[in-house]
This record gives structure tokens, sequence and C-alpha cells, in this order.
């Protein structure tokens, strides 16, 4: 039994993190059975989530756990893609977690009515006792990462514009598919699904959420992927694929 250990269910979705709803998804798709523990950042190899411990054995980041498990058990939903299909799911892929992620960061973080949305889903990690003294500290050094990494130096206007750039893009390549490589999900439908989610699901509205949500094809595309590996879905308790 693999455990993962994430951050807490948000808004309806698997996670708060992408990140660990993109790992979720991938161990849903190939049906392998784990449980779900709430993270302890302390023990996190890398210091971020999501992280599982397999035989005994912790192990952190997203995408090299999805490595070691192809590894290890197979890799069924991508072993017959051509390179051309992993060369656009890889560029989709990085896209989104070097790209989107930091507008979902920024919608969440600096965003004033997305902060006190986000608040309350953050002081459910903290103890009660410190989580007014740590919520001023905990966000003023994520708006040092925001400005370090590059996208906390932009104005509002122009993170949605960026943000619709790439959702402009993966609609496109999406196209009329089922899925983003063709008939069948593939590992790179974790990623997409996980970020699509973060966006749509978040309570505030902004124009990049609203433009996300008028692109038909990407909706459909959550819909259809909530269905085929999230219907059993419950947010408590341990889950299995």
């Amino acid at each position: 039994m693999i455990t993962l250990y994430q951050t807490p269910v948000a808004w309806g979705t698997p996670n708060l993190s992408p990140f660990c709803v993109k790992l979720e998804s991938y161990l849903r798709m190939i049906g392998l059975p784990y449980e779900v523990k709430p993270a302890d950042l302390r023990k996190a190899p890398k210091g971020k989530v999501p992280y599982i411990e397999i035989e005994g054995q912790l192990m952190g980041d997203s995408g090299f756990i999805i490595e070691h498990l192809k590894q290890r058990y197979g890799d069924t939903l991508d072993g017959k893609l051509t390179p051309e299909q992993v060369a656009i799911g890889h560029t989709v892929r990085r896209m989104l977690e070097e790209s989107t992620y930091w507008n979902i960061v920024y919608m969440r973080w600096v965003d004033e009515p997305g902060w006190r949305a986000y608040v309350p889903v953050l002081e459910t990690m903290l103890p009660v006792v410190v989580s007014n003294v740590m919520m001023p500290v905990l966000r003023r050094r994520m708006l040092k990462v925001l400005h370090n990494q590059g996208m906390g130096r932009h104005s509002f206007d122009e993170v949605q514009h960026l943000g619709k750039q790439d959702i402009s893009a993966l609609a496109t390549l999406l196209g009329n598919k089922p899925f983003l490589l063709g008939e069948t999900p593939t590992s790179y439908d974790a990623t997409v699904y996980a970020f699509l989610v973060g966006l749509i699901a978040f309570p505030v509205d902004s124009e990049l959420k609203q433009y996300t949500l008028s692109q038909g094809t990407l909706v459909e595309y959550c819909a259809r992927f909530k269905r085929r590996f999230f219907a059993n879905w419950k947010p408590s308790g341990s889950k299995a694929a």
C-alpha cells in the first residue's frame, strides 16, 4: 500500500495543491491502491508536497514519484506514445507546472480577494495558537518567492493575460480530442486535469477563471476525467483507486 502525504482537500477538489491532485490522479489512473494522510513538511524529503511512502521509503516530487512508479509497475499509460506525443505532453506539462502554476499562486497569495478565500484553508494546516502570527509571515515569504520568480513583478491584469495565453494554448492543443494526446488518457492528463481544476474550482472570480470556463472543450474535459477517475472520490477518509 502506498501512503500519499498531501495538503487538505479544498473547494470540492481532491486537494489544495495541483501537484497533489496530479499525483493522486495518476495513482487512480493506473489503479494502484493508496491511502491519504496529512503531510508533515518537516518529514517531506524535499520539503514540499506531495510525497509518498512506499515500502518504508519516503519519496518526494510528483514528477520523480511518477517516474519511479512507471519503472516499478510498468508504464501502462505512456508506453505506446510516439516521440512526438511525448514531446507534446512534456511541453504542456512544463507550461502548466512552470507558468500556469505561478498564476495560481499569484491569485491565492497576492490578490486580496483570493488571499481572503485562501486563508481559511491555510489555517487548517496550522495550530490555532500560532495561526494569526504565522499568516503574515508566510504571505511575506511567498510574495518574495513570487517576486524572485518573476510573476510577482507583474500587475494583476498582466498576470491574467499571461494565464489566458496558457489556457488558449492548451485548448488549441486539446482540440476536440477526449484526452490531451488522443482517445486514451496518458500521464500528462493527470497534470492537465489538476491545473484546470485548480483554476476553475477556486472560489474567487477572475478574468482568467471566466476565460477558462468559456473554453467548452476544457470544461468538458474536466468533467470527463472526473467521471472516469474520481467518480467514487469523497473528501473524507482514505481513498483507494
